[in-house]
């Protein structure tokens, strides 16, 4: 697995952020994941550390990308839950060798592959 060593900002904060990018308000999440409000708030703010059961609730819920939750699970002191592995892996050579097969197959027109 790669982690990058750099500053992040809280877990809270960071599910704040994608809370706010969902345009939920702290009432609709709290009443989704059947938490409290109050509890909730305390999270966003760094007041109550989040157990890693409500980290992946509030992100299955949230819809947030498997590797912003690993970020968020480590920004709260816990192991990340999700493997990452580069295109560049060995186990990954099938994957490449179809994105350069399909890349190959659309020139001379430029391509992206995401």
């Amino acid at each position: 697995m790669k982690h990058e060593s750099r500053t992040q900002e809280p877990a809270g904060q960071q599910l704040r952020q994608w809370r706010e990018r969902r345009r939920l308000s702290q009432l609709q999440l709290a009443l989704e994941v059947e938490m409290s409000t109050r509890h909730l708030s305390f999270v966003e703010t760094g007041r109550a550390q989040p157990s890693r059961d409500l980290i992946i609730r509030l992100a299955d819920y949230l819809d947030i990308p498997l590797r912003a939750r690993n970020q968020i699970l480590l920004a709260a002191g816990l192991a990340p839950e999700f493997e990452e592995t580069g295109l560049t892996a060995p186990e990954m050579a099938e994957a490449l060798a179809a994105v350069e097969h399909l890349l190959k197959a659309h020139e001379p027109f430029p391509a992206l592959a995401v």
